[in-house]
């Protein structure tokens, strides 16, 4: 098998993540992936697994928490999505460094062409016969992922697994695993139509990945009451002690950096290259996941905990990808998010105009992003990604009624537009979608 043909055959696969809609509770079956996971030999059940929920936020917790142990010296497993470029990136093991060198790649350390093509040449068989007796019906593009981190990981021995669910929690196929410590990131609205309606339904579904057993100690970043109380009640129910963010747990923003008082110790002078302050917020959280490993044996310095979190490298994040003009590339796709980025834009970058580069998911809530970034833009340019569950162009203008409008039917169209029109003491503000997002950087990365 080529990999090509890898890249083919995971194609054929049906993808939820290109769906505008689909019956939730219909669709994901947790029982279809914990079936193919026992006639491949429970690859999950060797792992320490870290496991983070949230609306907004996971990726970058998922890094800092990765960063932070590899810096200890452990073999990392990281496995998050979507990815912004290459479906490779969701699949990546850090090793410890070894010498004063600190690895600078972007995407460091994810699963290569030929390896990514010998473990489906490997599983394909076993997918094609569990398909064809499935009475949960056949596996996804997410589901089979999934099952080949799984498998990678415990392959190649990593110390710990460190996974980022997909959508909601409790059904996500990383919900298979019983980790030895999760959490919960901030909660907001997003994918209304599958999750819920209410902040009470989506945390219903985000909490399903807090259990019982030898996990001690959930983590939460600062929620809504009404999703705090979900959070609280499921510790409550399954045994397990919450630690929260602003109550137990607590940072200081500082003019070079933050501090942070945790459960177990106090870590001054703390400093990290992701900007804004929802990204100091989603530091915190990875300290308190840190700290309680403690509970497992696992006591980190904060030499550590200082180092990695300074050294974690999460593109496509308010990230920095030209100079003069200046362009930010922001993966901001609900409008909590949307509200996030506005703000670190204003506290960290200077300029005379900003030019929104704006494309969004037809299943997110178009209006409510458009209305929080409507006064951050002088110059809109709308455009799509090349994605089925893309919104056109035409429909995200009719929220920008008198603003410089500007509509493109692709990304680099946008792009080429969007560099035509800023002069060199301009903003560009790429954000809307991931999907955008992950195009623009290839775009701008290989001065395309």
């Amino acid at each position: 098998m080529s990999y090509p043909e890898t890249i083919k055959y995971l194609e054929s696969l049906i993808n939820y993540e290109k769906i505008p809609a689909y019956p939730y509770k219909e669709s994901l079956k947790l029982e279809r992936i914990k079936d193919f996971l026992d006639i491949v030999g429970n690859p999950q059940e060797s792992l320490r697994c870290i496991h983070i929920a949230g609306t907004k936020g996971k990726g970058s917790t998922c890094a800092f928490i990765t960063y932070i142990l590899r810096e200890v010296g452990y073999k990392m497993g990281l496995y998050t999505s979507p990815h912004l470029s290459d479906f490779r990136e969701r699949i990546r093991i850090l090793n410890p460094i070894t010498d004063d060198r600190i690895p600078k790649t972007e995407f460091e350390g994810m699963i290569s062409e030929n390896k990514l093509t010998d473990l489906i040449s490997r599983l394909k068989p076993y997918i094609k016969k569990y398909n064809k007796s499935s009475k949960y019906g056949p596996l996804s593009f997410f589901e089979v992922y999934t099952s080949l981190a799984f498998v990678y990981f415990r392959e190649r021995k990593v110390d710990f697994a460190v996974l980022e669910t997909g959508l909601g929690g409790r059904l996500d196929a990383t919900n298979v695993v019983n980790p030895c410590v999760c959490a919960i990131t901030p909660l907001s609205y997003e994918h209304t139509q599958k999750l819920g309606n209410s902040l009470k339904e989506i945390a219903t579904e985000k909490v399903g990945i807090i259990k019982s057993g030898h996990q001690s100690i959930v983590i939460t970043a600062p929620q809504e009451k009404e999703a705090l109380e979900v959070i609280r009640e499921k510790c409550k129910e399954v045994k397990v002690k919450l630690c929260e963010v602003n109550k137990d747990i607590f940072y200081e923003k500082t003019r070079k950096g933050f501090n942070v008082v945790g459960i177990f110790g106090e870590y001054p002078n703390l400093e990290i290259r992701l900007i804004g302050k929802h990204q100091i917020i989603n530091a915190t959280v990875a300290i308190g996941v840190i700290e309680a490993l403690r509970l497992h044996n696992i006591d980190v310095g904060i030499d550590s905990i200082r180092g990695g979190l300074y050294n974690t490298i999460w593109p496509g994040r308010c990230e920095v990808v030209s100079q003069e003009p200046l362009v930010v590339l922001d993966g901001a796709q609900n409008v909590a998010s949307a509200t996030a980025l506005k703000e670190a834009i204003k506290e960290n970058f200077k300029y005379k105009k900003l030019i929104l580069v704006l494309g969004v998911s037809c299943d997110k809530d178009i209006k409510g992003i458009c209305k929080e970034l409507y006064d951050l833009a002088d110059t809109v340019i709308l455009t799509k990604a090349n994605n089925p569950r893309a919104t056109e162009p035409q429909v995200l203008a009719g929220y920008f009624n008198g603003k410089d409008t500007h509509i493109t039917s692709n990304v680099k169209e946008a792009k080429a537009k969007a560099l035509r029109i800023a002069e060199k003491e301009n903003l560009v503000l790429v954000c809307g979608s991931l999907f955008v997002v992950g195009e623009s950087r290839t775009l701008f990365k290989g001065a395309g």
